[in-house]
């Protein structure tokens, strides 16, 4: 019997867990000017996060899914993506989004219950958040093969959880792209739990990359914790990706909060596990590399902390003063003609709304 094939997955590390360089630096990570917009955007992603959190206590949002100590993954691929390419994010890559430019309040929107929070104002041909698990994929795919027909130079990054690469709909979006050559970027983030599942129950292989190989496109992990490591793949794999060769990167990280706000993952999670992956968390690690080489002090960092805090708060006070939807908009969006069965429903919610001092659509 001989050996007819052979894959390597590949790790990339540039910062270690102590914010410690382990890697030739790439060359926009040369000058650590150039890494303060990272640093800041996760701090804003934070920020928000803690903000949001509180909200949906208090009874002010809804079921919110949280990116605490994923920050890094989302800021990376935002830094990486040109404006001309199209994002497809799952629930939890607010951080991509808001680098893409989607303002705060449209996330709070959106989580509040309002549609409109996914109307976004810049990057509008990015995709709203998807709630299903990996149906985006397809819906990436779609849009490669329409950028593929029109030849047009762009690409499509598509954001999953570890938990989502074990549905179908990513196993059949990944051999598409490769049978098609797609110039598409799927990234998993691996943050060890999908809801109360651990990494090691979901699935027998070594890695999750390497489910490309089946596909017979490249497949590679990434620390997620190391925004340097995240924007530089990423990078590479839209470089790639414009030529016809799809990717998939496994982004190693943890979710350091619960699955969202319905869960409570003390129920299933050791807290010595909780403490282990806090240690990696990715806005310290690159805080720590700031500090080492002089580029960043206490007094910038309260500077900082107080900035972002205001424009959180502005954002939440725009939030909270948004008058809502007219309750006929659940018929109004729906259908492009709205069923004849349902117009009479649609009449009276209407009648309803407009006597109770509402305002209609119509």
């Amino acid at each position: 019997m001989k050996s007819i094939a052979q894959f390597t997955i590949n790790y990339a590390q540039y910062l270690n867990a102590e914010g410690q360089v382990v890697e030739e630096l790439p060359a926009f990570a040369q000058q650590t000017d150039a890494l303060l917009p990272l640093y800041r955007a996760m701090w804003l992603t934070r920020l928000f996060d803690q903000k949001a959190i509180a909200l949906q206590r208090t009874g002010q949002l809804g079921t919110y899914a949280s990116p605490l100590g994923q920050e890094a993954i989302g800021v990376g691929i935002g830094y990486a993506m040109r404006p001309e390419d199209v994002l497809v994010p799952a629930y939890r890559d607010i951080a991509a989004m808001f680098v893409r430019g989607v303002r705060m309040t449209d996330i709070l929107l959106y989580w509040g219950g309002d549609e409109r929070g996914m109307d976004y104002q810049e990057a509008r041909e990015d995709f709203p958040i998807s709630v299903p698990v990996a149906s985006q994929c397809c819906h990436a795919v779609g849009i490669a093969y329409a950028m593929q027909l029109r030849h047009q130079p762009r690409v499509v990054v598509c954001c999953i959880g570890d938990g989502g690469t074990s549905k179908g709909d990513f196993y059949e979006s990944i051999n598409a792209a490769g049978v098609w050559g797609l110039p598409v970027v799927f990234v998993i983030n691996n943050n060890q739990w999908a809801i109360s599942v651990p990494r090691s129950a979901q699935s027998a292989s070594q890695t999750l990359a390497q489910k490309a190989i089946a596909a017979g496109i490249h497949g590679e992990q990434v620390d997620g914790n190391d925004v340097i490591a995240m924007r530089a793949r990423t990078e590479a794999a839209i470089e790639r990706a414009q030529q016809g060769e799809p990717s998939v990167i496994e982004a190693l990280s943890y979710r350091m909060s619960d699955h969202t706000t319905a869960d409570d993952a003390s129920r299933y999670r050791p807290p010595e596990e909780l403490e282990t992956y806090a240690a990696r968390d990715p806005i310290e690690r690159l805080r720590r590399y700031l500090c080492d080489t002089g580029s960043w002090s206490d007094e910038q960092q309260q500077a900082l902390q107080q900035a972002l805090a205001t424009e959180v708060e502005e954002a939440v006070q725009q939030y909270l003063g948004t008058q809502p939807q007219a309750a006929a908009c659940m018929f109004d969006y729906l259908y492009e003609t709205l069923p004849v069965a349902l117009k009479p429903q649609r009449d009276e919610v209407v009648t309803a709304h407009t006597s109770e001092g509402g305002n209609s659509h119509d």
